[in-house]
């Protein structure tokens, strides 16, 4: 397995519009694989193929505790079939976005379709935090951010001190 290097706000890619998988091969499992490991690396719970630089639409989620066995969820193709009325809000974060955490507002529970490790359909309802998380990579393949989510003054501000500090390092 490797670890990927994350792409990192203000990156351009980060807005691309993920393509379908066309096929669940051994290739693309591999690609998991590397996901789950640079993600496990980072710390985080959620990533999307686009954050390593891979335009697929494909995320890993892992949400186990500390201490708890790994929980590998993997989503190939995934797509929010259903959401409800009812809302929840969760301080998210981001790899992309490192160090900064904001409340965001979003469907408290949602039904996925997606296809497994094998290539196989799965529908998946989630609550709480797995629906929170599914949303958020879910945003990342149509080229959202969760700072998309918050106040425009807000979001202006994130996107400055990451352009800032993407330009210091150049």
């Amino acid at each position: 397995m490797t670890i990927k290097p994350l792409i990192i706000l203000p990156d351009p890619l980060l807005r691309q519009v993920s393509e379908p998988v066309e096929r669940v091969d051994s290739e693309l499992n591999q690609l998991v694989d590397d996901m789950l490991e640079t993600m496990y690396e980072a710390p985080g719970i959620g990533l999307a193929a686009i954050q390593v630089g891979v335009p697929r639409r494909l995320l890993v989620i892992d949400l186990a505790k500390e201490g708890e066995d790994p929980k590998p969820l993997v989503f190939i193709n995934p797509k929010i079939i259903r959401s409800s009325d009812e809302r929840s809000v969760y301080e998210e974060g981001c790899l992309s976005i490192p160090d900064y955490y904001a409340e965001v507002e979003r469907p408290a529970t949602i039904t996925v379709t997606s296809l497994d490790r094998i290539g196989k359909e799965v529908t998946t309802e989630a609550d709480g935090l797995l629906a929170t998380c599914l949303q958020h990579e879910i945003d990342h393949l149509d080229g959202v951010l969760f700072i998309d989510h918050i106040s425009r003054l807000k979001r202006e501000m994130v996107i400055k001190r990451f352009t800032k500090a993407a330009r210091q390092k150049i």
